[in-house]
């Protein structure tokens, strides 16, 4: 009873811009099966309620349906599409933004022997389970408040630390917990992830980078790696033709400009990396349609 009612109120509550009264709180609504789109995936626990998504991160691939909900605990590229969404039966998704210091909040009032002790090493940026009775009905009740606006302020905040509880001492615990723990492995790596996205059309050696993170390069390595699906040097290249697609959305006639203000030197490989990205090359790509939205593993 407690998915059908989700499917309800999801449908009812759905916006474009998929926001909700509550803050941290989205709902997505999709129709239709769109091409493969690769965005920012943001920091988030995604629930499926009808339908199915298939995001690819490096060359792992999750698949995630009615039932199941899915754990973004770093902001990576991905790309992604809901699979046979339709008008008559369309895509649902209920969204909450994971915020570290919220995370942090829930484990400083657990008990010191209520938290699952944390597995070496850090944990992958993106994981799938399957969701638990209590999660689905936390997430309806708090779907509910949407109904109520003068129980929202007093009751959201409750239920949302709830759900956070119940995410963080589940089968994905391990990479919400590591979210708000300032000196976990999945820390350091967010750490690194942010200094490449800001600094992504700059050369970089791996070294430095990992000595910004705050640890040994091997480690570095291997904790990259388990995180991202992918090597800092391959991370970067994703960031540098997501930029691109967004600036040839606003300049398509300046291709070879474009691809030296994201940090490639020659236009043949830009061209060359945009097309094997892609699918086409970006004197091309017409049909480009840039994401603004921060969380692609839910929409």
């Amino acid at each position: 009873m407690s998915m059908e009612e989700l499917r309800g109120l999801l449908n009812r509550h759905a916006r474009p811009d998929m926001t909700t009264p509550i803050d941290g709180v989205l709902i997505s609504r999709v129709e239709r099966s769109e091409p493969p789109e690769t965005s920012m995936s943001g920091t988030v626990l995604a629930v499926i309620a009808q339908g199915e998504k298939r995001l690819a991160l490096g060359d792992r691939v999750h698949d995630y349906r009615a039932g199941q909900y899915l754990v973004a605990s770093v902001d990576l590229p991905v790309t992604g599409h809901f699979v046979g969404a339709t008008r008559e039966r369309p895509a649902l998704g209920f969204g909450l933004v994971l915020r570290p210091e919220a995370v942090a909040e829930v484990l400083l009032s657990a008990g010191a022997g209520d938290v699952p002790r944390e597995p070496g090493g850090a944990a992958p940026g993106l994981a799938v389970s399957d969701v638990s009775a209590e999660l689905l009905d936390a997430v309806v009740r708090l779907l509910r408040l949407i109904e109520r606006p003068r129980d929202r302020a007093v009751l959201a905040p409750l239920v949302i630390k709830e759900i956070l509880w119940l995410v963080a001492s589940g089968p994905q615990g391990a990479a919400v917990r590591q979210l708000g723990l300032a000196d976990s492995g999945l820390s350091h790596v967010a750490r690194a992830v942010r200094w490449i996205r800001e600094h992504y059309a700059q050369p970089f050696r791996v070294e430095e980078v990992a000595r910004l993170s705050g640890m040994s390069v091997s480690a570095f390595h291997r904790n990259f790696q388990a995180v991202t699906a992918m090597s800092p040097i391959q991370f970067q290249k994703q960031i540098r033709l997501q930029e691109a697609r967004l600036l040839l959305a606003t300049s398509p006639g300046d291709i070879a400009g474009v691809g030296h203000r994201v940090g490639y030197d020659s236009p043949s490989q830009f061209s060359r990396e945009y097309r094997r990205q892609f699918g086409t090359p970006p004197s091309q790509d017409a049909t480009l349609r840039p994401s603004s939205k921060s969380v692609g593993a839910l929409s």
